[in-house]
């Protein structure tokens, strides 16, 4: 979900365009998903309008949205970066001391840090 912090120095258009950025690359927001248009999203976030044009305008202009006449704006489908397991995977091993901890140790945490994020 999508917020604005008014205490956050950030401007307002640029914590959605980057929370909006992070949804897509992540890949949570799919290929041709449909946004809520401007004015919808201007008014779940309390913001003017303009400033929710101007964060899907940065995302356009960033190739992540396309903006197509009676569709609204959808997240392109080329722009999703595919999430790669192994690597990700890979990365984390890497991190790991492998004389401190032992694979039974990594995997319990590994399943306790997935059950945790999927519990919002």
């Amino acid at each position: 979900m999508i917020t604005v912090d008014a205490d956050d120095p950030t401007p307002p258009f640029e914590q959605i365009r980057a929370a909006l950025a992070a949804e897509i690359t992540s890949g949570r927001l799919a290929g041709g998903h449909r946004l809520p248009t401007v004015r919808q999203i201007a008014g779940d976030l309390h913001v003017a309008v303009g400033t929710a044009a101007r964060a899907y305008r940065e995302l356009e202009e960033a190739g992540l949205v396309e903006t197509r006449r009676s569709q609204g704006t959808l997240v392109r489908h080329d722009q999703i970066e595919a999430f790669d397991l192994d690597q990700a995977t890979a990365e984390l091993v890497r991190t790991i001391p492998r004389d401190q901890v032992a694979l039974a140790e990594v995997l319990k945490a590994v399943e306790t840090a997935w059950n945790l994020a999927n519990s919002d």
